[in-house]
């Protein structure tokens, strides 16, 4: 039976196993949505806006390491989609793009809708390319596949078109290359390794998979394990030599044990903060991508392989560093600093009905399954989210960390929830970014997900703010005037729920994950939070200061009143 281009492309993308394709509906997408209408292997996951597609493909592909897709009509339609695609670029997941176009004919006429997505997708993709004949198909969308994060235009008149092609070309699995430093690279990491006495481990997202040789290798040196915050679900769990984050979402312990080493290990990380990194010590990265070696500081030694492969045929050459005390030094610092952090989440600290959002992180990771799968947003979410959610091996965190989008969360959570439906998904939405996306509460109701959203809100871009104080500036164009987000989220078909007081914290977060559908949790926290960042500068505590005097000489000394109520007299 003859098949369309429309027809074609949805057998690709089932030959690889593609099982859904997020996207919102649109007349050049016509020919596509009603290819998938036809078969029963791939689902078409209606959201509300192209963004939410996105950002949902990209978290999908972050928790099964597939191939997942998103789709947008031509013009405006795939133009929502670049935001998202962009956090999937940069946090490097297996996401395709399916950009319709105008008809054919009439690119390049200014024709209503126009834009020319194999330019405006070119840098947040690794591959984009304009399908305008048949005889193109499928080979370039494979080829798109095979470069795993692509974007590109496909006209709409093209996918009704009849395909010159009756089948898939490519049926083989996809590769799972091993890659490792040469045995002369290796012996010569070894020789620099077992000499030194002080070394610290900077462990990202590279070290996924790799945990047991991580372990191994931290023992045989002696050596306190620092983590990126993508490394974080990687890296946190069953680790004796675990101090910490560092950075400016982390604490103390983990720029301490940076900052006194001799030598620091970075595995499979781009943590871009150069402040962060030691200046005297002898610097060595191990990195599966050439290109960020020496990126973000100076480099002694640099080694490209996958941190897996690399560490197995490393450790049989490193011998056991017998100096123990930067590590006893390292662990009494982290353990210092933890309980420092665990005191500020305790309930008891709360004064009255003022709610502090470590306390509602703690009490949520207490709650939540074994197996929750957690996304954040951006800002004040994250860093809670950082110091307060326990990884174990199966948890699993989300959250826009390189690229540093508003409004993520509840969009990751979408495509964290329908493609693990047996999994509890937990988004920590502040209220900023809520509202970017919350027409997609919608989408939570429509899809039957049942995501339980946690809600902070204390009617500010409060990471704004900190940074405003820090830089000595009065807070300007942060206030949020916000609606009730519970009743906002009954009227969408949720569940809506307020935590009004502390003592109310857990019940409400208990009664949220156990209700059988999507929920919404709003919790008011204070507006003056502080989160300190581990290494506070002479500029910062000189714009602090500028602040707290610009706040009394301009009629804002409220501000410090309330400062210190939420954060001294606690």
């Amino acid at each position: 039976m003859t098949k369309n281009i429309a027809e074609l492309m949805v057998d690709v993308l089932a030959g690889a196993a593609v099982e859904r394709v997020y996207g919102l509906s649109g007349d050049s997408l016509n020919g596509f949505t009603d290819a998938i209408r036809k078969q029963e292997q791939i689902r078409w996951i209606h959201v509300r806006h192209e963004e939410t597609a996105a950002f949902a493909a990209g978290a999908e592909a972050h928790l099964t390491g597939k191939l997942s897709v998103c789709a947008g009509s031509c013009g405006p339609g795939n133009l929502h989609l670049i935001n998202g695609l962009y956090d999937c670029h940069r946090s490097r997941v297996p996401v395709l793009a399916i950009a319709a176009q105008i008809p054919s004919a009439e690119i390049g006429s200014r024709y209503f809708q126009e834009t020319h997505p194999e330019h405006l997708f070119a840098q947040c993709s690794h591959y984009c390319e304009l399908v305008s004949h048949p005889e193109q198909m499928p080979r370039v969308l494979e080829l798109a596949m095979q470069t795993a994060v692509s974007r590109r235009g496909v006209p709409g008149d093209i996918a009704l078109q009849t395909a010159t092609a009756a089948s898939p070309r490519l049926h083989f699995p996809s590769p799972d290359p091993k890659v490792c430093p040469s045995d002369e690279e290796l012996d010569t990491l070894a020789r620099v390794l077992n000499p030194s006495k002080k070394i610290t481990i900077l462990g990202g997202a590279g070290c996924a998979g790799a945990h047991p040789e991580l372990i191994a290798l931290a023992s045989r040196l002696n050596s306190p394990v620092v983590h990126a915050m993508r490394g974080k679900e990687f890296i946190e769990y069953d680790n004796p030599f675990d101090v910490g984050m560092t950075g400016l979402l982390g604490f103390s312990s983990g720029y301490y044990a940076m900052m006194n080493c001799d030598l620091l290990l970075m595995l499979g990380t781009d943590f871009p903060y150069q402040q962060f990194f030691p200046r005297d010590a002898t610097i060595v990265q191990i990195d599966i991508r050439g290109e960020q070696l020496g990126r973000r500081t100076k480099l002694d030694y640099g080694f490209v392989g996958d941190i897996k492969t690399t560490l197995q045929a490393l450790l049989p050459r490193v011998r056991q560093n017998g100096e123990g005390t930067h590590l006893k030094a390292s662990l009494e610092h982290y353990h210092k600093a933890r309980r420092g952090l665990d005191e500020l989440a305790a309930p008891g600290l709360s004064r009255g009905k003022q709610i502090h959002p470590q306390h509602v992180v703690r009490t949520l990771d207490e709650l939540a399954a074994d197996d929750a799968l957690f996304s954040c947003d951006v800002g004040t979410p994250t860093i809670w989210a950082a110091r307060y959610l326990t990884m174990n091996g199966k948890r699993r965190l989300l959250g826009s960390f390189n690229h540093g989008s508003m409004a993520n969360a509840l969009p990751q959570a979408i495509g964290a929830q329908v493609s693990h439906p047996g999994r509890q998904v937990l988004a920590l939405s502040g209220d900023g970014g809520l509202a970017m996306l919350m027409g997609d509460l919608l989408s939570l109701r429509q899809l039957k997900a049942p995501v339980k959203i946690v809600v902070f809100k204390n009617n500010s871009l409060a990471f704004v703010e900190l940074e405003m104080k820090a830089a000595g500036l009065l807070g300007f164009g942060t206030d949020l005037q916000n609606p009730n987000f519970a009743k906002m989220a009954e009227a969408a078909g949720l569940l809506g729920l307020t935590a009004e007081t502390p003592d109310q914290v857990r019940p409400m977060i208990a009664t949220a994950l156990e209700h059988d559908g999507p929920a919404l949790l709003e919790v008011p926290i204070s507006r003056q939070e502080l989160s300190m960042p581990p290494k506070l500068t002479l500029e910062q505590a000189k714009g602090f200061g500028l602040f707290a005097l610009k706040a009394v000489l301009s009629g804002h000394g409220d501000e410090l009143i309330d400062l210190a109520e939420t954060n001294l007299w606690r």
